[in-house]
């Protein structure tokens, strides 16, 4: 079993020994978990194609889900691509850094495997000192999904790493905690007009401010699951997002979501079952469940995604037999945690009338 160093770095100063040490391992093609604004990445060189199946190795991720290529600067898009279409350089104008991740047709230096054999590549520019330095100290483009055990709740801290692949991996830069909570927006520019494919860090209110026409994919949306034959995205096919726990979405009006959850909480209660409940902080005095969590307010949803995966990942420890979560507003970043929270029940959805 390996050994994971952990390195622990000032997130607004990182340490340049430290970078130094972890985009080493890069260039010699081992495995570093670094934080983003969004969550922790796993990341290797994504030119070098063993890098990248011990990277699937590690997590246990499956070869056709292709991960996000993490650029340090502009100029390495053009290299990485076919072409960067007019609407992709104004978003990239507006948005990068940050957490928004394009998707091109790509060029012939990208190794198959990097892409999961598509035509396309996944490219962002992150938002944070840590991870720019990294890529700028490894000198190549770093291929970085979610630094977890496939179809778990992502890492926002180095701990939740730890947590999944102490032993599996090479190193962790820990820089504290994540900003945002949940990954990147995916948004598919080699199509006209863009197609979002994973709601995420950018809302699509604030894209189509942007590029006027931008159409939802069904997947980002949907209430049932759909497994697209090809995806050009991370989540958007196998189970993602999940605690161990099983968990229950309950949605509609909020009184009738409320009711339901009582409901359901009792008659697992008289089934000797220990329940958890995800609710926010307008209604968790409501429940009598044995654990109770709130993702905080229901006009806050940016704190919510915050604390989204976090949260399902403590009720592991609570050892609660199932979870049962509200619905959340579909506004701004609103429509990526209902997204999440739809993955991670696995689609076990109750309306509530």
């Amino acid at each position: 079993m390996k050994q994971t160093e952990l390195l622990k770095v000032d997130p607004q100063e990182p340490e340049i020994e430290k970078i130094s040490q972890a985009a080493n391992l890069i260039k010699a093609g081992r495995l570093v978990a670094f934080p983003t604004e969004t969550v922790y990445g796993l990341g290797a060189d994504a030119l070098n194609p063993k890098a990248i199946l011990e990277l699937f190795s590690a997590k246990n991720r499956p070869l056709d889900n292709p991960p996000i290529v993490h650029v340090e600067n502009f100029e390495e898009v053009p290299r990485l691509t076919q072409e960067v279409p007019s609407a992709a350089k104004k978003l990239m104008d507006k948005f990068w850094p940050g957490p928004l991740t394009l998707v091109f047709k790509r060029s012939s230096i990208v190794p198959e495997v990097t892409v999961a054999g598509l035509e396309t590549i996944a490219i962002r520019m992150p938002q944070h000192k840590v991870a720019l330095a990294l890529i700028r100290e490894s000198r190549c483009p770093i291929a970085a999904p979610s630094a977890n055990m496939a179809g778990r709740p992502s890492p926002t801290s180095a701990e939740h790493v730890l947590e999944d692949l102490n032993g599996r991996i090479d190193a962790i830069i820990d820089a504290g905690p994540t900003r945002i909570g949940v990954e990147s927006t995916v948004l598919d520019v080699s199509v006209a007009p863009p197609l979002l494919l994973r709601p995420g860090g950018v809302s699509f209110e604030a894209l189509k401010e942007v590029v006027k026409e931008v159409q939802l994919h069904p997947f980002v949306v949907s209430e049932k699951e759909i497994s697209p034959e090809k995806a050009k995205s991370p989540g958007m096919k196998h189970k993602h997002y999940a605690p161990k726990t099983p968990l229950i979405l309950v949605e509609g009006d909020l009184s009738k979501v409320m009711g339901t959850i009582k409901e359901l909480t009792t008659d697992y209660w008289l089934n000797n079952k220990k329940v958890g409940v995800l609710a926010t902080s307008e209604t968790a005095w409501a429940y009598e469940a044995e654990v109770v969590k709130t993702l905080g307010s229901r006009r806050n949803v940016d704190a919510m995604a915050t604390r989204l995966f976090r949260l399902l990942r403590e009720f592991d420890s609570e050892n609660v037999d199932v979870i049962i979560a509200e619905g959340v507003p579909l506004d701004g970043l609103g429509l990526a945690v209902m997204n999440r929270l739809r993955k991670a029940s696995g689609y076990n959805i109750i309306k509530a009338v």
